[in-house]
């Protein structure tokens, strides 16, 4: 996914919106390519003898008809021209039927849990960006230190939330928005701004929210740095290189030329 996403990025332009999801269609393909091939060996020594061909089907023992057999196997197609003669091939086959199963059910699961950490992504985007049009240029002093607390600690929570799927859903990083009002990376420098805001305020409780909305973006910027190998010292670093790798900045050496 790394790979197809960095050449997108590199060669295709506007492709690495969908450079993501093609990547994880070719991760499932390769999940179920290197499944056929893998059960198509097993069967190859046992052609075509260890099989029972219907009327009309020519005998071959090649790699084709394992690599057939296998894929009628592990899609529990079953269309019964050929099967197997002994009990041990039987079970081989069942067993490859059932993870056919596994390999189906694996994929939905996979792609079921992916969209639901990208929605809260792009949630936690999309309120930053509706509070940065409602406050600005206020910021924080717009609305009551009990109320702007309160809202920083919910921001400190879903930021939290976006680091946990970061690490738990890798794939995720490699989604790219194409709206700015959804896109994190274009949008995490202004919750930092709104943390040290905070932490210059005289209200204790909005000190505190802004103390806990920084810790939450150091630890997203940790992520980033250790699994994604963004370079930075500080967070600003960090999330400088975010943007600038999600393409939602220029790079300097561009605006040079």
């Amino acid at each position: 996914m790394r790979a197809l996403w960095l050449l997108a990025r590199r060669f295709a332009g506007r492709a690495v919106t969908v450079a993501a999801p093609v990547a994880m269609a070719a991760v499932i393909g390769a999940w179920a390519s290197l499944s056929i091939m893998g059960w198509a060996l097993v069967y190859l020594p046992h052609l075509p003898d260890g099989f029972v061909y219907a009327d009309g089907v020519p005998n071959r023992g090649n790699l084709t008809e394992a690599l057939y057999i296998s894929m009628v196997s592990l899609s529990t197609v079953g269309y019964g021209e050929i099967v197997p003669a002994t009990p041990l091939l039987r079970l081989v086959a069942a067993a490859q039927a059932v993870t056919g199963f596994g390999l189906l059910t694996a994929t939905v699961s996979w792609i079921l849990q992916t969209y639901p950490a990208l929605s809260r992504r792009r949630a936690l985007a999309h309120e930053l960006n509706l509070f940065r049009q409602a406050a600005d240029p206020q910021g924080l002093s717009a609305l009551e230190p009990p109320h702007a607390a309160a809202l920083l600690e919910s921001f400190a929570r879903s930021i939290a939330t976006v680091s946990m799927d970061l690490l738990a859903f890798n794939e995720t990083y490699y989604f790219h928005e194409a709206q700015q009002r959804g896109s994190l990376p274009a949008t995490i420098t202004y919750a930092q701004q709104l943390a040290c805001e905070a932490q210059g305020n005289t209200d204790p409780d909005l000190r505190f929210a802004g103390r806990m909305m920084h810790a939450a973006l150091d630890d997203l910027a940790d992520v980033l740095r250790g699994k994604f190998g963004h370079s930075g010292q500080t967070t600003s670093a960090v999330f400088e290189s975010y943007e600038t790798h999600h393409k939602h900045r220029r790079r300097p050496d561009a605006m040079a030329t």
